[in-house]
């Protein structure tokens, strides 16, 4: 492994883990009040189309952070649709 893929998993980590905090919380509380229904929309469709492009690019890091930051971003997402 090249540093370069070093530092894309990472940033992955990082980045990816950053999201855990939130939907514990959410699944906890069930509250979604301060979190914005498009954002989120918008949000978990732009990662479904960043791992999209790491898929194509054949790209690791980026398919496997994105692939478990969609899963976290769709949980926070049906908590907000469905305790609205």
């Amino acid at each position: 492994m090249n540093s370069f893929t070093t530092i894309g998993f990472l940033a992955a980590f990082c980045t990816t883990v950053s999201f855990i905090p939130q939907v514990i919380q959410v699944m906890r509380t069930k509250e979604t009040k301060g979190i914005s229904l498009g954002m989120y929309i918008i949000f978990t469709f732009g990662i479904a189309c960043w791992l999209t492009y790491g898929i194509c690019l054949g790209d690791l890091p980026m398919t496997i952070s994105n692939t478990i930051t969609l899963a976290l971003a769709a949980t926070v997402l049906i908590y907000k649709i469905r305790y609205k």
